[in-house]
């Protein structure tokens, strides 16, 4: 009998101190369709280790390693949301970049169609949209402000370009819009203009303050039972154009209220980090089978930056919901929630280095880098408590690749970590 692997870890104080960790990795690939819940992992890009990859430089991505990242989503029945902040819009990922990302991987996912595989895991008929959905935005546009007929005009070039790809579209929310908007009717008006344009139904996205401070007031009103009011008029105008709406405001609360209200065949597709456990569950009993609508209110489908980096856990339990286990699936979910809790701990904004630490620490990237120097955004002891709770919820894919490289870490730090008889110290 071996021993079990053991992980140092770096608390607050400086103190290091020893855990003992399963080696095992604990959740299985899926080998069917998940159907109970529609499931995006927002994604992350991997830099070129070599790259020029410095605050203000244009992204040097390696393009191989943030396909192949996707692709194992994908083998887990995951859909990919890709090209939004957790792919470091406007925080490293500069335009060209974004337009390059969103065309590669739809090509990836018209690939991984035909992997035998993957197939497997996602439903008969299963298209690019299915696999992948990306961002639209203003930020081609480098000017501080725009006119309204300006971002109506950004908008819709994003989302044609988007669309020639054949990924869905996800409607973000635009810095210009949130500066020169002054009304709610405003909102309206260029929602509405950009939807006549959409050829296919397109999800909405409402991000808060936590994770960019820039769009305080969107929807017109700071108050967002108020603001809310706003977007179900801009869904309820033509919910035809809408796929689902993505709320991540770190209130579970507000998102419910908006769920209940939202027209029969719209998806909620929580983007809520701190309280996805239960909002995904609900009550258990809610089941998506190809072509079904949803029943407005029973639960929250997910379109999550916290599944990037719980990627594992995530498949499994919507495995569980599948099997007819909720307890179960709220079992899986309540211990990654705890590990997306401390990965989008505040600054909010910042949660995109726990997730690339993650990748690297399961073998996703030769080096724990990112673009903008962004990986320097956490300090050790906040990384050590990610690997703690990513060992303890099941979410290391290899556990003794993962301590190696921690504990390498550490070593370059200038702390005197042994390296143990047998595995890995």
């Amino acid at each position: 009998m071996t021993d079990a692997l053991q992980l140092t870890l770096l608390d607050e104080d400086g103190s290091l101190r020893r855990i003992a960790v399963d080696e095992a990795a604990a959740f299985a690939r899926p080998t069917s369709p998940l159907r109970s819940r529609v499931v995006y992992a927002a994604v992350h890009v991997v830099p070129q280790a070599h790259g020029d990859n410095t605050p203000g430089a244009p992204a040097d991505i390696d393009w191989d390693a943030t396909l192949a990242f996707r692709r194992t989503m994908w083998s887990r029945g995951l859909g990919v949301a890709d090209a939004m902040d957790t792919a470091q819009r406007n925080m490293g990922l500069d335009p060209a970049a974004t337009r390059e990302l969103i065309a590669r991987t739809a090509d990836a996912a018209r690939e991984a169609l035909e992997d035998p595989q993957i197939a497997a895991v996602f439903p008969d008929g299963a298209g690019v949209r299915d696999l992948v959905v990306a961002g639209v935005s203003t930020d081609q546009r480098s000017e501080h402000e725009l006119s309204l007929d300006q971002i109506v005009e950004a908008y819709r070039e994003q989302l044609e370009a988007t669309e020639a790809t054949g990924a869905g579209a996800v409607l973000m929310a635009s810095r210009h819009l949130a500066r020169v908007a002054t009304s709610a009717a405003e909102y309206e008006d260029v929602y509405r203009r950009v939807l006549d344009a959409a050829t296919e139904p397109v999800v909405l996205h409402w991000l808060g303050t936590a994770f960019d401070p820039q769009l305080e007031g969107y929807f017109g009103d700071a108050d967002t039972s108020v603001a809310a009011k706003t977007l179900l008029r801009i869904i309820e105008a033509d919910p035809a154009k809408i796929r689902g709406v993505k709320m991540s405001l770190l209130d579970d609360a507000a998102e419910i209220a908006v769920r209940e209200k939202l027209p029969a065949g719209v998806r909620m597709l929580t983007g809520d980090d701190f309280h996805f456990s239960h909002l995904i569950v609900g009550d258990g009993t809610g089941t998506t089978e190809p072509g079904a609508a949803q029943v407005p209110g029973e639960y929250s489908d997910a379109l999550l930056g916290a599944f990037a980096a719980t990627a594992p856990a995530a498949s499994a339990a919507v495995q569980a919901l599948d099997a007819g286990d909720p307890e179960e699936a709220r079992r899986i979910l309540d211990a990654s929630e705890e590990l997306g809790r401390h990965v989008f701990s505040a600054p909010t904004f910042h949660y995109k280095t726990g997730v690339a630490f993650l990748a690297w620490l399961n073998g996703h990237q030769r080096a724990f880098t990112m673009v903008g120097g962004m990986h320097s955004a956490r300090s050790l002891p906040h990384l050590s408590r990610a690997i703690e709770l990513a060992a303890t919820t099941g979410n290391l894919e290899d556990p003794a690749l993962a301590a190696e490289r921690w504990h390498a870490m550490l070593r370059l730090a200038g702390y005197d970590i042994p390296i143990l008889d047998g595995a890995t110290a």
